[in-house]
């Protein structure tokens, strides 16, 4: 596996593998690495000669100083991952420079209104910081596809509308969410839970599947309810929010509609650790 340390070193192997007519998946990550970014690789080998990760964590989508200084670092154990996997042919790790030559800032996006719902009310200015350094790396790694996972819908749909408004010549490909035996969706943050509170956050999957049970027979105000009541219940856990939204505007709504797919979302803060979740509404 190549290990590429700066923008320079990339455009040359790049520019190397367009001349032989290889296609290029990509999926970037902020590292801290787990199967769930595995398998965003597995589906990238699947329909590529060449797949490629990055490894940078991004200073422009955090709002909160104290959440940048505290996100997990460790590259080579992130490398000795990525090689271990052996899903991945090359793995990019900028520095800030290659990414931010002039000024570490966000561009501005309009991404339609889909920046102003769930996690864009609390976080002003993240959604643009996705956008920034998604359209740099898609710009300098230049693949066909890449792969997202749908543990953060939002971003994914953020993502397709930025590709779609700025006409990059990529595809966007949505993973499916990788859990643990217990159902706790896989992310970098579960790190910095204890053995002890990772297993009794299995109740954040466990509420979506009644969701998707109760949401044939009950209303969306009784849903809520009751998904409040389950979290008022349990012990360093605190309901940030949940919603029921339409997956392609992601507007929370109150009804449900024929011919629409819903989705719904969920945000856990377990002992100060900020876990999200989804699940699509059948």
């Amino acid at each position: 596996m190549e290990v590429l340390k700066n923008k320079k070193t990339l455009q040359d192997f790049i520019e190397r593998q367009k001349e032989m007519g290889k296609r290029i998946g990509f999926a970037p990550t902020m590292g801290a690495l787990h199967n769930g970014h595995l398998s965003l690789y597995a589906e990238a080998r699947k329909e590529n000669d060449l797949v490629i990760s990055s490894v940078f964590v991004n200073p422009t989508q955090f709002n909160n100083a104290e959440d940048l200084k505290k996100y997990p670092r460790d590259v080579k154990k992130d490398i000795k991952i990525l090689e271990d996997s052996g899903l991945v042919d090359a793995v990019y790790i900028p520095e800030v420079i290659d990414i931010y030559p002039e000024k570490t800032e966000s561009k501005s996006y309009n991404f339609g209104g889909l920046e102003h719902e769930m996690e864009g009310k609390s976080r002003p200015g993240h959604f643009d910081g996705v956008g920034t350094v998604v359209e740099e790396l898609f710009r300098q790694v230049k693949p066909d596809n890449a792969y997202f996972g749908e543990k953060d819908f939002q971003q994914l749909a953020i993502i397709k509308k930025m590709v779609e408004n700025q006409k990059l010549p990529v595809k966007i490909h949505g993973v499916p969410i990788l859990r643990a035996e217990n159902g706790l969706a896989l992310s970098s943050r579960n790190q910095r839970l204890d053995p002890e509170r990772r297993k009794a956050s299995k109740i954040i999957y466990e509420t979506l599947k009644e969701v998707n049970d109760w949401f044939r027979v009950l209303s969306i105000p009784e849903i809520k309810a009751r998904v409040k009541d389950i979290f008022e219940n349990q012990r360093g856990m605190e309901l940030e929010y949940f919603l029921i939204a339409d997956e392609k505007t992601l507007q929370e709504t109150d009804f449900f509609y024929k011919n629409r797919n819903y989705r719904a979302f969920i945000v856990v803060v377990v002992d100060g650790v900020r876990l999200i979740d989804n699940i699509h509404l059948d």
